[in-house]
């Protein structure tokens, strides 16, 4: 994995990154791995798209990767389909920082993650469900103040990047993010957050849990999470990043896995990514994939939230902002 992320890096620390730059890459990894296995055919079923969006303060190009699996929707089966995003404003900051800022380390685990997918997946490694892969790419972000240190911007709204980012077909979310700008977790790493689910903080998942210890081989590390964290953006108050945002735009359950420092690190900061750490969040959405598409990984218990809101009632209301 770590070759990936190194690759994944090299692409996008430089001015002229940009989404095709990147899907040409993953398709590159995907056909040379077919070629090595002895398979010269199409990749049925795999797919890596650009879409490029304009916003008042610049563009940027959104990737997405589709790779389906053995037994998944795709394929007429009824294996689960499992979402992972990398969430960020921008990959770089520029004229105003030169270099990879500490914010791309979601989109660098993401595109890395895909790339080791489309790697197994041409070598006959198929996991049993799909899985739907997608972040942005912009190397000429804004920045903006947030408390305690400064955070990326994006070229367009959060609601923007749900939309494109956020399918209908994920039956559950892993959503990728650097957050070191908070003294709330003070450990370098990556760490898991509750699962969020129409509104509702919910326990955090066990299964997820032994996927991520086994991953680090650490204790697991459980990123805090507040009411406000799960609100959409644009309400005035405070939240701690964007890593679920994406929890507000569907009914599928949501976690965040947050890559972290034991510092307050400014999102805008250059030389602060750590590549090992990114990729053991890369490692953690593959190894996911596999149990979540064989049903051995559940990221909520349906009975448990079934009761919750039979008890208290919908949460859906935080999903929204107010009329």
């Amino acid at each position: 994995m770590l070759k990936h992320v190194l690759d994944i890096i090299e692409l996008l620390d430089r001015p002229q990154t940009g989404g095709e730059l990147l899907a040409d890459h993953l398709r590159t990894v995907h056909a040379t791995a077919a070629a090595e296995a002895g398979d010269s055919g199409a990749p049925a079923g795999v797919r890596v798209e650009v879409t490029t969006l304009t916003g008042d303060k610049g563009s940027t190009d959104f990737v997405s990767v589709t790779v389906p699996g053995r037994g998944g929707r795709l394929a007429g089966g009824d294996a689960p389909t499992l979402g992972v995003l990398g969430r960020l404003g921008g990959v770089g900051a520029r004229p105003e920082r030169i270099g990879l800022v500490s914010d791309a380390d979601g989109a660098v685990a993401a595109l890395a993650a895909a790339a080791k997918l489309l790697d197994m997946h041409a070598r006959g490694d198929v996991l049993d469900g799909d899985v739907l892969i997608s972040t942005h790419v912009c190397g000429w972000a804004p920045t903006q103040p947030h408390d305690p240190v400064p955070f990326m911007d994006s070229p367009v709204d959060t609601l923007t990047c749900n939309h494109q980012e956020v399918s209908p077909a994920m039956e559950a979310i892993i959503s990728i993010d650097t957050t070191k700008g908070n003294r709330l977790l003070n450990h370098r790493g990556i760490a898991l957050s509750p699962t969020i689910h129409q509104g509702w903080i919910l326990r955090v998942s066990e299964d997820l849990l032994s996927v991520l210890e086994s991953v680090t081989g650490e204790p697991a590390r459980v990123l805090p999470v507040t009411t406000q964290d799960i609100t959409p953006y644009g309400n005035d108050v405070h939240h701690i990043n964007s890593i679920l945002q994406p929890a507000v735009a569907t009914t599928a359950p949501v976690v965040g896995l947050a890559v972290t420092a034991a510092t307050a690190v400014a999102g805008c900061a250059t030389g602060a990514s750590h590549e090992t750490d990114i990729a053991a969040a890369a490692r953690f959405a593959v190894e996911t994939a596999k149990e979540f598409g064989r049903g051995t990984a559940r990221f909520h218990d349906p009975e448990e939230f079934a009761r919750l809101v039979d008890l208290y009632g919908p949460m859906t209301h935080l999903q929204s902002l107010p009329s």
